[in-house]
């Protein structure tokens, strides 16, 4: 039984989810042989500790640490000082400057602890830097769920389709702007109608240019790029427009054309436009999914289509990246 220690930093949606689901699915991890054990968790208000396991029940019910914190040590102080093997970082994405989680992911990785994550942040600011820190220290940095959610981009990629030439990845990154498209599609209803009933549904967040100008999926581009294409490109080098100038009246005349309109991020066009997409696309999925088309030399194109966000889902992909570091074997290749 390979026993495995973890520090989550950061109890907001992804957090809780993280729990529930390393919760849910101890027993059936132990039954491959894996114990997972959640030793602390951290968020803005102080850490939880105990070296037995966080009890899942305690925690759930709570928004922050507030009331159940039983240290004030925050992310790095904690990465520092408990004895985890293994850092999920799941604190908020800032594409600007990558902090805090640029902090604390360089500060596991320096300290020979893996890391999983969802935060785009650091990785959109110092790729390079995170995955040299990682080879130095001989432990490993997965970001599955940066870029698609539920969609394996990055696995799929770098193990099922290895040995292939992939020559691009274009789809559809953001779900909330998937949304207000469908919406304004279905009803021939103006962008901020859409957008504020996305935002009565609790899809869009009340600032939601993060969103629909493009920059989330600018963001999972620029990952995408320097992951999978060895780019080495920074944000600035991604052309961005956002989905706030599309009207009714444009996504009708697509229609009537047998086109929809999607944002669509590009690698390695390094691009996130408003395109119109033949209805008939694998890639044209409604409402929250997500979906990309991996186009490849032997392999021809491939589609992936799941839910691009969501506390559960996000936890779900974050699950598969600790799986993959302790039970995945590293592919060798004989000539």
């Amino acid at each position: 039984m390979k026993e495995v220690k973890i520090s989550l930093i950061g109890y907001g949606i992804v957090g809780h989810g993280v729990v529930e689901v390393l919760n849910k699915k101890r027993n059936i991890l132990k039954g491959l042989g894996l114990d997972l054990t959640l030793i602390s968790v951290t968020d803005h208000t102080g850490t939880i500790l105990d070296d037995k396991g966080i009890d899942a029940d305690k925690i759930l019910s709570e928004k922050t640490l507030a009331n159940v914190a039983t240290s004030g040590m925050k992310g790095k102080e904690v990465i520092e000082a408990i004895d985890s093997e293994l850092v999920i970082e799941v604190t908020p994405t800032n594409i600007v400057h990558g902090q805090p989680g640029l902090d604390h992911m360089e500060s596991a990785l320096s300290g020979g602890k893996h890391v999983v994550t969802s935060n785009k942040g650091p990785l959109v600011v110092a790729f390079n830097h995170l995955k040299k820190l990682a080879v130095d220290n001989d432990v490993m940095l997965k970001f599955e769920a940066t870029v698609g959610g539920t969609m394996p981009l990055i696995s799929l990629a770098e193990r099922t389709l290895i040995g292939n030439t992939i020559y691009g990845i274009k789809g559809i990154f953001n779900g909330t702007c998937n949304y207000i498209l469908t919406r304004m599609a279905e009803e021939s209803i103006p962008y901020l109608h859409a957008l504020s009933e996305a935002q009565d549904m609790g899809i869009a967040e009340v600032d939601p240019s993060y969103d629909v100008e493009g920059v989330d999926t600018a963001g999972k581009v620029v990952i995408l790029a320097n992951a999978l294409f060895d780019m080495s490109i920074k944000y600035s080098d991604v052309s961005v427009i956002g989905i706030t100038g599309i009207t009714p009246e444009a996504l009708s005349l697509a229609k009537k054309r047998g086109y929809v309109v999607k944002l669509i991020g590009d690698v390695p066009a390094l691009t996130v436009r408003p395109t119109l997409v033949p209805a008939g696309s694998p890639i044209n999925v409604s409402g929250t999914l997500n979906s990309a088309a991996i186009s490849t030399d032997l392999s021809g194109t491939i589609t992936v289509t799941g839910l691009g966000a969501g506390s559960i889902e996000t936890a779900s992909a974050i699950l598969s990246d600790i799986i993959s570091i302790y039970m995945t074997k590293p592919i060798d290749f004989y000539f």
